[in-house]
């Protein structure tokens, strides 16, 4: 058996406006959530924490939890193995299928969970998502192993090199959660190619004029970088940055990027018009205290 990656999780929460009637089908805002590695919707430390929190903090929020299995063991299992374009379809038929949520929805995506919402926004415009919140999202993928000794150390190289002889391999591609955002940067082409989920959502092919306009709808594009990530590599990946192509020591900007100067995502014009926020905190990977999540984050969800 491949030993699992991270989890992916949702939990739903709608966030209804200051209306008399809550319950009609009047515009009302979802937070979408995405969590991290090893994680649940009730675990009570992580998912069940924010959602307890964001409840105290904005006043007669609705916290729906959706589960990808039919138990959490099963939930957490498909976080790790499963076909990442089969659960955002899934996400996005039951979007689509609550009455609640006409009016539209925030996203706040933990990890990976940030880019799987965002594929949720590229390509699902209705319901609308209103803001997405990427907390410590790789959006260009990841080519590092998690608290890896460095990129000196031989023994990453060797293990990197035989994640990517498999990474790009159909049943990994279909299967597997970490191989399906997996970026080799010095087999940029290979990439292009066999990757079915991150190189579709990131334009590599081709341009989908639905993706693009899609995600520029959004009001805004909140990222969060974690100042020192262990976990994530290369941490450039949660300001949309990534290593540049043929060679994995040199890193590259969103904005110096071929997809923001060619503007294959709208993320150009999202910028320009000032969409686009880049957060950053002190702590290794996820590790925000409450009072930054609350100043920082939760405004964004009013």
């Amino acid at each position: 058996e491949i030993p699992p990656e991270e989890v992916k999780r949702k939990t739903l929460s709608l966030l209804p406006q200051a209306k008399k009637d809550t319950t009609s089908n009047s515009e009302c805002l979802c937070l979408f959530v995405f969590s991290s590695s090893g994680d649940s919707c009730c675990n009570p430390l992580s998912m069940g924490y924010i959602k307890k929190m964001i409840e105290q903090e904005i006043p007669g929020v609705y916290v729906f939890s959706v589960m990808i299995g039919k138990n959490i063991v099963e939930d957490t299992e498909n976080g790790f193995f499963s076909d990442v374009n089969e659960q955002v379809s899934m996400v996005c038929n039951q979007l689509a299928l609550d009455p609640k949520l006409k009016g539209g929805y925030n996203a706040m995506g933990f990890s990976q969970g940030a880019q799987f919402l965002r594929a949720v926004a590229q390509r699902c415009a209705s319901p609308p998502m209103k803001n997405l919140i990427s907390v410590g999202g790789q959006h260009q993928g990841v080519y590092g192993l998690p608290r890896c000794p460095g990129e000196s150390s031989k023994i990453c190289d060797m293990i990197r090199e035989a994640l990517n002889k498999e990474a790009y391999l159909g049943w990994f591609q279909k299967h597997l959660v970490q191989a399906q955002y997996w970026h080799d940067p010095l087999n940029d082409d290979l990439y292009k190619k066999y990757s079915r989920f991150l190189a579709d959502i990131n334009q590599e092919r081709a341009v989908n004029e639905t993706y693009k306009k899609n995600l520029q709808q959004l009001e805004k594009f909140v990222m969060v970088k974690f100042l020192q990530d262990s976990v994530v590599d290369p941490v450039d990946t949660e300001w949309f940055g990534f290593l540049k192509t043929g060679q994995a020591k040199e890193t590259e900007t969103l904005q110096e990027s071929v997809l923001y100067k060619e503007d294959r995502l709208g993320l150009a014009a999202m910028d320009k018009a000032g969409k686009l926020v880049f957060l950053a905190t002190e702590g290794d990977h996820l590790q925000f205290k409450e009072e930054w999540f609350k100043a920082n984050l939760l405004p964004y969800l009013h």
